[in-house]
């Protein structure tokens, strides 16, 4: 991902900041994610333990995570998202257990704090970042030794779009996830350029950084991804049966690294 991509990205991020909190960016199937992430954050990382945010978006999880007593430095490369975070902040009395930093993930040298106990990256920030291998490094300089890396990270495998795009006759869409290197997608009239990785890319870049993979499980492997909302609204019964399906074979071998989603852990050699 080149300089202009990164600004097209932000730009994208920017011009939906104000309404993310809405359908387009917390509807039904993402507070599903959502809800799974930071279930995997609790089981892995007590209350009271410090955290690290990896593109933090409007703050919703940063403040779920605050409010129960951990101690969250969040940060974005989208100065607008910060903003929002910060107001969330704000106005629910966290400023002492939620900081907000604009910076971007491949930024991480900037941050003074290299502490942490634990780093989480929820739906797909980590997609947009210009350089998974040198992101990786950056993260575990930021963890202390045994810290843990959770991060939903969007996956090359998702049924539902291979099944949607082909019965559209969409052969270049249904094949976007197989590309090497960053792929435009569209938001709100702008670009966001995002990398698709199998868990095995994803895996072997921390690997090769000092992390230890401890975890795998898919997410929206038989739930529609996010943007088929409208679906969900339509077929709300259909939808829960299938998460309540999906929740019992998402760490199966073979259907673990497919889905919209995959939830990983990581954790930095003792």
């Amino acid at each position: 991902m080149n300089a202009e991509q990164l600004i097209d990205t932000r730009s994208a991020f920017d011009s939906v900041a104000d309404a993310y909190d809405g359908p387009l960016g917390n509807n039904s199937l993402v507070q599903a994610v959502r809800a799974r992430t930071l279930a995997e954050v609790r089981r892995r990382v007590p209350p009271g333990a410090t955290l690290l945010d990896l593109g933090c978006g409007t703050g919703l999880d940063a403040a779920a995570l605050a409010q129960e007593g951990y101690r969250v430095t969040a940060i974005d490369w989208s100065p607008e998202m910060v903003r929002r975070t910060q107001d969330r902040a704000t106005r629910t009395g966290l400023e002492r257990t939620l900081a907000v930093h604009h910076l971007g993930i491949h930024e991480l040298d900037r941050l003074a704090i290299d502490d942490f106990d634990a780093a989480y990256s929820d739906l797909g920030s980590l997609n947009c970042v210009p350089d998974l291998a040198v992101a990786a490094p950056a993260i575990g300089g930021r963890l202390r030794p045994g810290g843990m890396l959770i991060a939903s990270v969007i996956g090359r495998v998702c049924p539902w779009e291979l099944a949607l795009f082909t019965v559209k006759r969409q052969g270049s869409q249904a094949r976007r996830r197989a590309a090497n290197g960053p792929v435009p997608v569209p938001l709100n009239g702008r670009t966001v350029w995002t990398s698709y990785y199998s868990p095995a890319e994803f895996r072997s870049a921390f690997e090769r950084s000092g992390f230890t993979f401890r975890s795998l499980r898919s997410l929206g492997l038989l739930a529609p991804p996010p943007y088929m909302e409208a679906f969900a609204l339509r077929h709300p019964r259909a939808v829960a049966m299938l998460q309540g399906l999906e929740d019992r074979v998402a760490g199966w071998p073979g259907l673990r690294g497919w889905g919209d989603h995959f939830l990983i852990v990581m954790q930095c050699h003792d």
